[in-house]
């Protein structure tokens, strides 16, 4: 009917006819059971990219008299439930998408969303409703006359919020949506409110325009988790549908732990179908100078936390001290939850644990870190490339160097010392690595465990397998040695003909400072040569 009041089912139809759909209409089977009840207000705030709008969309399908949805229902996993056509296409809808006005009308949003709305009510009662009423009551005015509830579904809810800085704009709008979902009248009229947001809701004294909502968000959000992202076994799915590289695709994208369930985003997986390549669409789809902005408030262990988690390490945070406002961050924890809620970072709920997902993300916080007391860091990862070429060539010369350079980078902040920061100050130097290796640490391989095991994927072309053992004050004929007789090698005998042995030594009292050895050498199915020897004395 209108845009805003009682919209149609387009948006859901793009989405069905899209080169790539997945089904996630049994989230609409959770919201049934919530319509006109206690728990008929939802929150669900996940990143950028997650699907909420997609399911926005869905739900306007669903519900919204402006439409007949049977035909684009009837094949989907909701049609299975024996009650879901008692709801479809019963409810007076309001969609709004705020950042669309924030966009237009930042100075008088408010007034401006009411306006749209009550254009839309004019088409279908003229002037049948007084509309000069406070908001509540033009609501109230309708349900009276149709005796139908109200559907309220808000995307971008927290746009305001996140953007404003001015206290009565937002004062006013968080009364506006008191109007909409706690107001007296509303206890009437709502049937279901649905908001979604990258934020929770800000906790704010004194304002309770949105306390009776129930949240959804990046730190826990059962029983609706699978519906926003990609769950594993859909990712999987899709690789054999497109035939596309499971493991190369799950190292990219993968690493989002929600109540205990690995989900992907969807976006980024869905364009590396399309594409038939993996690479960073994430981070082309919004700004990521907000990684900037909170690595760089450099809150006492913040620089610490970034590079334990930049070598593959997880630490912990306390994500309930955040205030859900980006203008009030005042701790180490309140940084790091925010890029939790952002999607920068994963959540690990069982160990209390942040950490970064997967080397999509990575590489969004390598950029982030070029400017800033961050520029030597990003140096160091920039000769990540060269590392893994030289690697590859037997230089073992230039490979100890480049260790030796990368040891002085990240000494001050992993705290070197020992055989298991050499293992972080590796993961790093070889930082690049995953776009084109599944790296294993501590992977159990003939009589032990290999430190690291590298293993190419589809997309590694010409990149041979791996092993990398690493001493500490021994050295690195040592680690090749170890190799040889554990028979790590022969675990990735199925991967490539040719594999490379790798020996990294690191020696505290190092003649001329330097504390690198390296030893490369190269073994067949048939024998083992050697490549290419040197260690730096």
């Amino acid at each position: 009917m209108g845009i805003y009041f009682n919209p149609t089912n387009e948006s859901f139809t793009q989405a069905k006819n899209s080169m790539i759909y997945v089904d996630k209409t049994e989230l609409l089977e959770q919201l049934n059971l919530r319509l006109s009840t206690e728990n008929k207000c939802i929150a669900v705030s996940h990143a950028r990219r997650f699907g909420k709008s997609h399911a926005a969309g869905m739900i306007d399908a669903y519900y919204s008299l402006g439409c007949d949805s049977s035909n684009l229902f009837d094949n989907t996993k909701i049609a299975a439930n024996a009650d879901y056509k008692k709801y479809m296409n019963k409810y007076n809808v309001i969609h709004l998408d705020i950042s669309s006005f924030w966009d237009d009308f930042e100075d008088n949003l408010v007034e401006k969303i009411k306006e749209y709305i009550i254009d839309d009510f004019k088409k279908s009662f003229n002037d049948e409703i007084d509309y000069s009423k406070k908001f509540s009551v033009i609501l109230m005015s309708v349900y009276q006359k149709t005796t139908i509830p109200f559907v309220i579904i808000i995307d971008e809810w927290d746009c305001v919020i996140r953007n404003s800085d001015d206290k009565e704009l937002v004062h006013s709008y968080l009364q506006f949506l008191h109007s909409l979902f706690k107001s007296e009248e509303s206890k009437a009229f709502l049937a279901l409110g649905y908001i979604t947001g990258i934020l929770p809701i800000k906790k704010i004294k004194d304002e309770s325009a949105l306390n009776n909502f129930r949240e959804y968000t990046m730190l826990k959000s059962k029983p609706i988790t699978k519906y926003y992202g990609f769950t594993e076994e859909e990712v999987k799915q899709l690789c054999q549908k497109y035939d596309m590289d499971f493991d190369s695709v799950k190292a990219w994208y993968n690493g989002y732990l929600i109540d205990g369930i690995h989900m992907y985003n969807p976006n980024s997986v869905t364009q590396a179908m399309i594409d038939q390549d993996c690479d960073s669409y994430w981070r082309n789809t919004s700004s990521f100078s907000s990684i900037n902005t909170f690595i760089t408030m450099n809150y006492a262990g913040l620089k610490d936390d970034i590079m334990t988690m930049l070598a593959g390490g997880k630490v912990r945070v306390n994500p309930y001290t955040f205030q859900n406002d980006f203008s009030t961050i005042a701790s180490k924890d309140d940084a790091l939850t925010a890029l939790i809620h952002l999607g920068y970072l994963g959540y690990d709920a069982d160990r209390k644990k942040s950490f970064i997902p997967n080397y999509e993300v990575a590489t969004a916080f390598e950029l982030a870190l070029q400017t800033g007391e961050w520029s030597e860091i990003a140096k160091a990862i920039s000769t990540c490339d060269e590392l893994l070429d030289e690697t590859i060539d037997g230089n073992a010369i230039r490979v100890a160097e480049l260790i030796e350079q990368a040891h002085d980078t990240y000494t001050s902040v992993l705290k070197y010392n020992d055989e298991n920061s050499l293992s972080c100050v590796l993961t790093m130097a070889y930082f690049t690595a995953p776009g084109y290796y599944n790296i294993v640490r501590e992977m159990p391989a003939g009589k032990g465990f290999a430190d690291f095991a590298f293993i190419p994927r589809s997309n590694a072309g010409f990149r041979p397998a791996m092993i990398v053992e690493l001493k500490y004050n021994q050295s690195a004929e040592t680690a090749i040695k170890q190799i040889k007789e554990k028979k790590y090698h022969g675990a990735l005998s199925g991967y490539s003909d040719k594999i490379l042995l790798v020996g990294i030594n690191y020696d505290v009292d190092g003649s001329d400072k330097k504390h690198h050895t390296c030893v490369i050498e190269e073994w067949s199915n048939s024998d083992i040569t050697t490549t290419k020897f040197s260690c730096l004395k």
